[in-house]
């Protein structure tokens, strides 16, 4: 097989014995050489293409949903302007009364009876009282009416879909909101409460997930990002979710690798597990089984974490636990004793004190190196907590967009001022030497990894206010957690996460160098190709 040197501008390795390079040697689908142009071998092709482009190691993404490639199919309703994979920008919804116009638009291209489903609304960002099912019923009453909220921790529906789902009356399971009467009243949170309407619908939207179609598209978004490797971090694991993962991973043309999570509270422990192993035996270069999730609390910025005292800052009861908390010691228990790698959701710091008892607990009866346990969100642990993660040998994964998306509503409701200069610690986690990564959560906001990286560097509100500036990382350091990080916190960095001989040939080619470049122009810079496995991917 031909080997193929590329030149370039500049190469951003990730591997601390040669942090830079000119020229890259990709012999198949695996890295040959990197260094100079007197490292390469003399009779290998040389193809200019990105000579003057910059290379790093291409993205991993080590929290985000397939659901990026399905929430499209519906109709976005988010307080940000947004651009779907089609290139189309929705203006973001600003108003109740916008929201409402945007139904009545969409109902009227939908058959008499047709379900109205939309996503991304906030309702956080309108002061006053929580949307109900008035506000929908007064858009749109002839049909159900869905409206799964940023978060995807909440949804709103109208009376009609209340009644089809036989909670009108009152609520059956936790989570269902009721008014002054006792009547259900339209808002739904947390999963229980929501899967009484999936049932209801005949269609589970976390299950989308299962279409080939929708893994291409949500492929082809992550590439066009600089992404090369990306989770599905909560899939169903069902069968149908599994054959799908399994033919569209099996293309040598998908341009990514796939790491779906299992979600854990979809089965039993015995059952989980037992699933979760047998389909390890169908682990490829483009597809990795492994991981198990475990949804612990719910949003911050939807009230459905859960916060230690003084709990939300505007006086909002405390959230919801996702199963009983004794319930998610014993999982982690058993998946831990399974030997297999738990990813778990802790938005708030209670959530966190819980799942560091679960996990020392775990550690205790049975021990295990190198574990690789991976707390995600984690957008308030405070500092004795990352001490003891340390000590744990967990990994952390923090959501650094929530700085921008919702750190002005942090700020001025559900945190406070003070708790808000510790959102994303991501300093202190470096400085105490915890394995950390950033991610974007996808569709909760834009699958971005440059915008994530301009996120921790610049700490900077959509108002422009900057949370928290002695948690600031250095662009470096922002770039590491994109690449290399994420990929240890996913146990591939043998494989992907740095451009070092032998592993595999993914790479990100940029059209400006993020080191010198303005850090405030981070995240607009363009994304020319990416290359998984020796195989270039155009980015349109």
């Amino acid at each position: 097989m031909t080997v193929t040197v590329y030149p370039a501008r500049r190469i951003l390795t990730m591997d601390p014995s040669q942090p830079e390079a000119t020229h890259i040697a990709v012999d198949g689908d695996r890295i040959l050489a990197v260094g100079g142009m007197d490292a390469m071998p003399a009779d290998a092709v040389v193809d200019q293409r990105f000579a003057d482009r910059i290379i790093l190691p291409g993205f991993v993404e080590g929290h985000s949903h397939a659901l990026e490639g399905a929430m499209w199919d519906y109709l976005y309703l988010g307080y940000f302007t947004r651009r779907g994979p089609d290139g189309k920008d929705w203006p973001g919804i600003t108003s109740v009364e916008a929201m409402q116009e945007r139904l009545r638009e969409q109902a009227a291209y939908l058959a008499p009876g047709e379900p109205l489903v939309a996503w991304g609304f906030d309702p956080v960002y309108f002061p006053g009282e929580r949307l109900t099912r008035s506000e929908l019923d007064a858009a749109v009453s002839d049909r159900p009416v869905v409206i799964l909220h940023a978060s995807l921790h909440v949804m709103t529906v109208n009376t009609v879909m209340l009644e089809q789902a036989g909670i009108l009356a009152g609520p059956k399971v936790e989570g269902v909101m009721c008014d002054a009467h006792g009547a259900a009243n339209g808002e739904l949170q947390e999963m229980a409460a929501m899967f009484v309407v999936f049932d209801a619908l005949g269609e589970n939207l976390f299950e989308a997930v299962a279409s080939p179609q929708v893994l291409q598209r949500y492929g082809n978004i992550a590439a066009a990002a600089g992404v090369t490797t990306i989770t599905d971090l909560y899939n169903p694991m069902t069968d149908a979710a599994i054959e799908a993962m399994i033919e569209v991973t099996r293309s040598r043309d998908y341009p990514v690798r796939l790491v779906p999570a299992m979600g854990v509270l979809g089965w039993s422990a015995e059952e989980g597990i037992s699933r979760l192993q047998a389909a390890m035996a169908h682990n490829h270069e483009r597809l990795y089984f492994g991981p198990a999730k475990l949804m612990t609390d719910g949003s911050i910025q939807g009230y459905t974490a859960r916060l230690k005292w003084p709990h939300y800052h505007d006086g909002h009861a405390n959230g919801l636990w996702n199963a009983a908390p004794e319930t998610l010691m014993e999982l982690v228990q058993a998946y831990h004793q399974a030997g297999l790698q738990l990813h778990i959701h802790t938005n708030g710091d209670e959530a966190v004190a819980l799942m560091l008892e679960a996990i020392e607990q775990a550690l205790t009866l049975w021990p295990r190196a190198d574990h690789r346990h991976t707390l995600q969100h984690c957008q308030v642990i405070d500092h004795a907590q990352m001490k003891k993660a340390q000590r744990l040998g967990l990994c952390l994964n923090m959501f650094a967009n929530h700085i921008y998306y919702w750190g002005d509503i942090h700020y001025q409701c559900t945190l406070g001022p003070s708790r808000c200069q510790r959102l994303e610690p991501l300093a202190s986690a470096r400085r105490l030497g915890i394995p950390v990564a950033i991610h974007c959560d996808a569709p909760v906001t834009p699958l971005g990894p440059l915008f994530t990286a301009w996120c921790a560097v610049n700490r900077q509100t959509a108002s422009g206010r900057q949370l928290g500036q002695h948690e600031a990382v250095s662009v470096a350091e922002a770039l590491e957690m994109i690449t290399l990080g994420a990929a240890f916190t996913l146990g591939l960095d043998d494989r992907v996460g740095s451009l070092e001989v032998g592993k595999f040939a993914d790479l990100a080619i940029l059209d400006e160098d993020p080191l010198s470049v303005d850090p405030r122009h981070l995240g607009q810079i363009k994304v020319h190709a990416t290359m998984l496995g020796g195989r270039v991917h155009e980015v349109s």
